[in-house]
């Protein structure tokens, strides 16, 4: 097969752009003003004026899984070997297994497009390196997927579905699954190299990420609609320069958090909408011996003028954390489900959560100028037990303590939450420093502030 004359010149002339100048790929630096925090800008890669290879100049099909999939690839190629370009997806739905980026190239689905992915999980072999609750391991492929990319984006006001046919079956936790996260720790726990830690033989049923960036630099997803995941929607994992702007993400099953940030550091969240069956944002930093292995702190991360239509928290800090987290700011977000078709209780605007083994540390967090609806639970709330079914799963075979300190909230409105503030510290290291000040709540349902093993707090 080959390709249409259209998509040969492109990639011809851009090929002698690139060879003629010998130039770096362009990118723009982005300053983020006014943090509590010293905050590096961002460089980010773009793609104006670069070539585009519209994939159905490469025969995609909008009857066909296999040959879209297979357009979309070469597309990448050719954009990637000419040394940059959008691949893009013209109006339609477009039915595709998994998209594999490479450096210096822009997803781009334009107004009207859909990507539909495969709901068959074997279309997501061979397996790739990724990452299932902050251990490394071999998953089905992410329904999209950047390992080791510099300058690559995905962006278009088009949609990205994943079809979850067989994804929600996988939903249920039943003994071999269990099994499966078991062994997966103790592969961790005695240093076994990621790569063998294989997770796609026969029922661990341990879901992929939808938008995995994995070790990738300077990032850029703006403007498309993702509806659905199998598991965490968006998760940039040691990662640099992320810009996240203008994206809408709705996906109500289980571990259906809209963006992950984990091991990454200047990454900027920006005019998103989030519609979650889990939290809005987590960020992360490993778990255990695998976070203390790579030793990758998350940090610079804010998130800002983002809606929150549907989540359990508006920001999550761990559980996963191990790599530490410092240096993130929430400001002038909304979070209001009262016109939503699907209600998910909405548990505390600010969760910071840890248990006995994840070591790590928490500090330098700021919320600022973010209004609610109801809170079953806090504004603030740390938790040092959070251990889901880890707690039965495994004993502790390692005890290392989390510091949580620099916990700020200021001007915030609620109009009824349970608890301004909830704190539950270790009694050998209490949380410390935490100041909530000028926040609102019109109906309050218990104590104003609940605090356990906390010290120099002010309210």
């Amino acid at each position: 097969m080959t390709l249409s004359r259209r998509a040969m010149l492109a990639s011809a002339a851009a090929l002698a752009a690139c060879a003629t100048t010998g130039a770096a790929f362009p990118t723009q630096t982005i300053a983020v003003e006014n943090t509590p925090f010293d905050m590096p800008p961002l460089r980010l890669p773009v793609f104006d004026g670069q070539p585009r290879f519209v994939i159905t100049d490469f025969e995609a099909r909008a009857d066909s899984q296999a040959a879209t999939s297979a357009a979309i690839a070469k597309a990448i190629t050719a954009a990637h070997a000419a040394g940059g370009g959008l691949v893009v997806v013209p109006a339609g739905v477009w039915p595709t297994g998994p998209v594999h980026l490479k450096s210096r190239v822009n997803l781009h689905v334009e107004a009207g497009a859909t990507l539909r992915f495969s709901p068959d999980p074997a279309d997501y072999l061979p397996a790739v390196l990724a990452s299932w609750e902050g251990l490394e391991c071999m998953l089905h492929s992410p329904l999209v997927y950047a390992h080791d990319c510099e300058d690559i984006a995905v962006t278009g006001a088009g949609t990205l579905e994943a079809r979850m046919d067989v994804w929600q079956q996988w939903f249920a936790r039943p003994k071999a699954h269990m099994d499966a996260l078991v062994a997966l720790y103790k592969m961790s726990v005695d240093g076994a190299p990621a790569r063998e830690r294989r997770m796609t033989d026969g029922n661990a049923n341990l879901r992929p990420p939808f938008l995995h960036f994995n070790r990738c630099k300077r990032v850029r997803l703006e403007g498309v609609r993702i509806v659905n995941s199998p598991f965490w929607t968006v998760h940039p994992f040691l990662c640099e320069d992320v810009l996240i702007r203008g994206v809408h993400i709705r996906a109500h099953g289980h571990n259906n958090d809209g963006i992950d940030p984990e091991m990454s550091q200047r990454v900027l969240i920006e005019d998103c909408t989030f519609d979650q069956g889990d939290d809005a944002i987590s960020v992360k930093s490993g778990r255990e011996r695998d976070g203390w292995r790579l030793a990758t702190p998350s940090r610079h991360i804010v998130m800002r003028r983002c809606k929150v239509l549907n989540g359990h928290q508006l920001m999550a800090i761990g559980s996963e954390l191990a790599g530490g987290i410092s240096e993130v700011l929430v400001e002038d977000c909304e979070v209001d489900n009262r016109g939503s078709t699907h209600k998910v209780q909405l548990f505390n605007l600010l969760f910071v959560k840890t248990n006995e083994r994840r070591g790590g540390f928490v500090r330098n967090i700021h919320m600022r100028r973010v209004k609610a609806h109801r809170l079953v639970g806090s504004v603030l709330d740390v938790d040092t037990d959070v251990l889901y079914q880890w707690r039965s799963l495994m004993p502790t075979l390692e005890r290392r303590l989390t510091p949580v300190e620099g916990l700020f909230v200021s001007d915030v409105e609620v109009a009824e939450a349970k608890h301004l503030s909830r704190l539950r510290g270790e009694a050998e290291l209490p949380v410390r420093g935490v100041k909530v000040q000028r926040v609102k709540v019109e109906k309050l349902l218990g104590q104003a502030h609940d605090h356990r093993n906390a010290v120099e707090v002010s309210v």
